[in-house]
């Protein structure tokens, strides 16, 4: 399938491959170089490298049941992806304040997927505090996710695309 002839808004998914990559990539790096949950502050009291593990969903949610909440998160991460895939397909390949948004989604999704299902938990390794509060570590992929969504957001509020039209 060439790039002219792909369906829609699925051209966007060289974002989506991108995100999954750059997700992949940086976690390997961290695992091999930072200390599980040793801080290494790359600006004191606001940003550090923390290397940490994430058995359940956001903020450790359902972390305590890590035999049954593996397969949970896999299976939804699985079924969103498929439906954000569809809506893609659906999209008009120019109205890129849909399609860019699904992608980031759809990459972060698959890049979390990726570590449930090959190690059985979530690589985390990027710290911020509000004030003197550490923010619960979190990676590329759960960036991506939270970038996409509030974009999806943003422009579904407040953007009308002529691709749409």
């Amino acid at each position: 399938m060439t790039v002219n002839s792909m369906r829609g808004g699925l051209v966007w998914l060289w974002l989506t491959a991108f995100v999954i990559a750059l997700d992949q990539a940086t976690k390997a790096v961290v695992l091999h170089t930072l200390t599980p949950y040793v801080p290494h502050p790359v600006i004191p009291g606001i940003f550090n490298w923390t290397l940490a593990f994430n058995t359940g969903a956001a903020f450790s949610f359902l972390a305590e049941h890590p035999q049954w909440s593996r397969w949970l998160f896999s299976i939804i991460a699985i079924a969103v992806s498929a439906v954000l895939v569809r809506w893609l397909a659906q999209t008009p390949r120019r109205d890129w304040h849909t399609a860019l948004p699904l992608a980031l989604v759809i990459g972060g999704a698959l890049g979390n997927l990726i570590d449930r299902l090959r190690v059985g938990q979530v690589t985390d390794f990027i710290q911020v505090y509000i004030g003197a509060w550490p923010f619960p570590a979190f990676n590329v992929a759960d960036s991506a996710i939270s970038i996409g969504a509030v974009l999806l957001v943003i422009f579904g509020l407040f953007v009308r695309d002529k691709a749409t039209k």
